[in-house]
């Protein structure tokens, strides 16, 4: 009798012990998933825009990105289209800076060749801008799903944000690089030496030859990572920044200008000097700097020599300040909008 007892006792005991066990197991699964819910759960996002994207299968986002980049380039250098032309003058001369000789330069512009003279150069900056701007958005959406390997998060680390940015302008450069020295070279000269974009292909080809189109590609290469990457770095951590604070409710259209005029405020800043020298290179044929400016030392080096470093190297940087901001939150701006627009039709969510 006794020894039933005491064997009964040892088998409530050990059961007791199971059960202790494995509820402490559970336990304590539950709290670590608690945790790691907890994780993703404090990441913030804007939940319209996600929900929308949600809808809209890989391939048809790279078809909205490109019609919403497209769109976002064109509009966006068609407003600052005359300060642009201004600055592309100061950029490759030797000519003194200040804001009066700007709006001499604009005045004198409008009486010898009317007001239709500001956007000389439009059209190839329409034919540069509008491939440029519509591989740029599209690659850099694509750049941050291939970089993010955690599916269940909404947004890049910061090293991977600015990566993202640098090798999605990187990949517009290398796809569109012709078409801005044409644009270049339209820009600074008078509207008898080239008439149209087939015409300064056909004379850089003859007088020049085929080289010469990617002439200051390395400095424009090396421009666009700092440039691409600290705009787009710095326009995706602003919209981070306000998901938070607006608990995940979209952005009014001021508020994203202003995440754009920011980002273009710091990424052309970082960048300029690359761009004086791109400029210079790009325009030697016309501006009779051919023997000089051969390469990125031997450009910046003449730039220097003839001009100083602060009114060489940073020449026109204070128009930038102003025309930069303008263009970049103007094209960040409805890039997001027309996306979104875009994405909203059922024509582009997936078929189920």
């Amino acid at each position: 009798m006794g020894a039933r007892v005491k064997e009964s006792a040892v088998e409530l005991l050990k059961t007791s012990e199971i059960k202790l066990l494995s509820s402490m197991a559970t336990r304590g699964s539950q709290e670590q998933s608690g945790i790691n819910s907890k994780d993703h759960n404090d990441e913030h996002y804007h939940h319209e825009t996600h929900h929308i994207n949600e809808k809209v299968p890989n391939h048809k986002k790279i078809l909205t990105s490109l019609f919403a980049g497209a769109v976002a380039g064109a509009l966006a250098k068609t407003t600052i289209a005359p300060l642009d032309r201004t600055k592309i003058n100061f950029q490759t001369s030797n000519m003194h800076f200040s804001a009066k000789e700007v709006v001499a330069f604009l005045v004198q512009t409008v009486k010898k060749e009317g007001v239709i003279a500001l956007w000389r150069g439009n059209s190839a900056t329409m034919a540069r801008i509008i491939p440029y701007a519509a591989i740029q958005y599209a690659a850099h959406e694509q750049y941050k799903r291939i970089l993010l390997k955690d599916k269940r998060k909404k947004h890049l680390p910061p090293h991977l944000r600015f990566l993202a940015g640098s090798l999605a302008g990187v990949t517009s450069v290398a796809a569109t690089y012709p078409l801005d020295m044409v644009r270049a070279r339209m820009a600074v000269t008078a509207k008898e030496r080239y008439h149209n974009l087939p015409e300064v292909f056909m004379k850089i080809y003859r007088e020049e030859g085929f080289r010469v189109l990617y002439r200051g590609f390395t400095p424009t290469v090396l421009g666009a990572i700092p440039y691409s990457g600290i705009s787009f770095f710095t326009y995706e951590t602003l919209k981070k920044i306000h998901a938070e604070y607006a608990k995940g409710k979209e952005p009014t259209p001021i508020q994203r200008l202003c995440f754009g005029a920011l980002a273009g405020l710091f990424g052309q800043s970082a960048s300029y000097p690359l761009d004086i020298v791109r400029r210079r290179m790009q325009t030697a044929g016309v501006t009779g700097h051919s023997k000089e400016y051969t390469g990125i030392i031997s450009t910046a080096t003449e730039v220097i020599r003839e001009e100083g470093f602060r009114g060489g190297m940073y020449k026109g940087l204070s128009m930038n300040w102003i025309k930069g901001p303008i263009a970049v939150g103007v094209s960040f701006t409805t890039f997001d909008i027309t996306q979104r627009w875009l994405r909203k039709m059922p024509v582009f969510h997936e078929v189920s």
